[in-house]
């Protein structure tokens, strides 16, 4: 878990490096143990857009984002990386929707039991998703979407634990 001061190091340095007039404020950086992603809102869609007309709006404005800051966007990830020792994902907020770039695939080892791995083969079995590995990816994606506050919860108090913990003795002195 990231410390206030680097999380804060990461977000200052991002924020002196992103050109501005990228996005409409200060972008979100999420950071794990592999990556660093950088989160920027577009402007507002004009509120008289058909529902129809809206999703692909919402594509050709991040496509064109995406297009147009390539170059830079490369630039300033291949220095984070260096720095931070951490790849870096893009991705852009545009009419409530988040529309990721790229982001890091990485593989993690767990233990199931019986009941746990039918679950996984009964989403494959339904074309839910291709291999366990991919069920599992779901599964933990529709976790994700109905336990956010939860999470974020979750996510505070470690941070508060962080805080907490260097702002006490040095045990290793």
């Amino acid at each position: 878990m990231a410390t206030d001061d680097e999380t804060a190091q990461i977000h200052g340095w991002f924020a002196g490096r992103l050109p501005e007039g990228w996005f409409t404020g200060a972008p979100e950086i999420v950071r794990d143990r592999e990556e660093i992603a950088v989160l920027g809102t577009l402007p507002d869609l004009p509120d008289d857009v058909p529902e129809a007309e809206r999703a692909a709006l919402v594509e050709g404005l991040a496509r064109r984002f995406r297009e147009e800051t390539r170059e830079r966007r490369i630039e300033i990830a291949r220095e984070a990386e260096r720095k931070f020792r951490q790849k870096v994902s893009w991705g852009v907020v545009c009419g409530g929707e988040t529309v990721m770039f790229t982001t890091l695939s990485v593989p993690v080892m767990t233990r199931l039991r019986q009941t746990e791995r039918q679950v996984l083969d009964t989403l494959v079995a339904a074309g839910v998703a291709r291999s366990r590995s991919d069920a599992l990816a779901w599964c933990v994606r529709l976790v994700g979407k109905h336990t956010d506050t939860w999470l974020a919860d979750l996510r505070d108090a470690l941070q508060h634990v962080d805080r907490v913990r260097s702002a006490g003795p040095d045990v290793n002195s």
